[in-house]
């Protein structure tokens, strides 16, 4: 997308439930308020897997991402924030590892040459600027993640296919002309 479209992406935080507990919410009981827990792990997985991504979350937690969020910020300040965001990603959705927990967290963060991750949830400020960030969100209509808000005036909810992305642009790059 930068080389067609010349967009550049910056992955912001989003607090998309505040109400999990700091140990996360049990998956199972997530699924269950939409049906067949097993059917819509298959469904999510087949939704990935049309795309070319691994669908391998951890099987009994939805963990709370404050935490990562807060790192990712801390990072973002040092200048790596979309190498964390990434190793975030890949641990979360292809290794199934628990993003939530503190332990791990400090483990991929010195993946991504962080030596002091405690400073992410030490200092407030990593906590307000999730705070902010998520609240900006909302103001503009983010209800899900991932979000996408493009040229400031589009805004795409959820994971979408290239497709739908290239027709978004190229929709602002009309309107622009």
């Amino acid at each position: 997308m930068r080389d067609r479209f010349g967009a550049e992406i910056t992955w912001l935080p989003f607090d998309l439930h505040p109400e999990y507990p700091p140990e996360g919410q049990s998956r199972a009981a997530a699924y269950a308020r939409f049906g067949d827990p097993d059917a819509m792990r298959e469904s999510m997985k087949a939704r990935f897997e049309q795309q070319g991504l691994a669908y391998n979350p951890p099987e009994d937690v939805i963990p709370n991402t404050r935490l990562a969020q807060q790192l990712t910020e801390l990072a973002r300040t040092r200048g790596i924030g979309p190498q964390m965001h990434d190793r975030l990603m890949d641990a979360y959705w292809a290794e199934g590892r628990n993003i939530g927990d503190i332990d791990e967290l400090r483990r991929l963060a010195a993946e991504v040459r962080i030596d002091d991750p405690d400073v992410a949830w030490d200092d407030p400020v990593y906590l307000e600027r999730v705070l902010a960030s998520t609240e900006q969100a909302h103001s503009i209509g983010v209800t899900g993640v991932p979000g996408f808000l493009l040229d400031r005036r589009l805004l795409v909810l959820g994971a979408q296919p290239r497709t739908l992305f290239e027709q978004a642009f190229a929709q602002l790059a009309a309107a622009a002309e």
